[in-house]
């Protein structure tokens, strides 16, 4: 559900934008919906790049710290 609601937030972010660049230019923000339909797509599968960036670091962060974790045990075993 977490990927669903990254997406649809970034999705909304890219509507938000576009709207926000019609409104500089004063233009009719109801113009062009294929234009909003691109912007959420594009702003959308950015959202699930950074889902699936943020799964792989949590992934790799939990390896470095069993690592790590295992370092310090061997070294205070060898100390002891």
């Amino acid at each position: 559900m977490a990927v669903l609601g990254t997406i649809a937030g970034f999705s909304l972010f890219g509507l938000a934008a576009r709207f926000g660049q019609l409104a500089i230019k004063k233009r009719n923000l109801m113009e062009n919906l294929g234009g909003h339909a691109l912007s959420m797509g594009v702003f959308g599968y950015a959202g699930y790049l950074a889902y699936q960036w943020d799964e792989r670091a949590a992934v790799m962060l939990a390896q470095k710290r069993a690592e790590i974790t295992e370092r310090r045990e061997r070294k205070l075993a060898l100390a002891a």
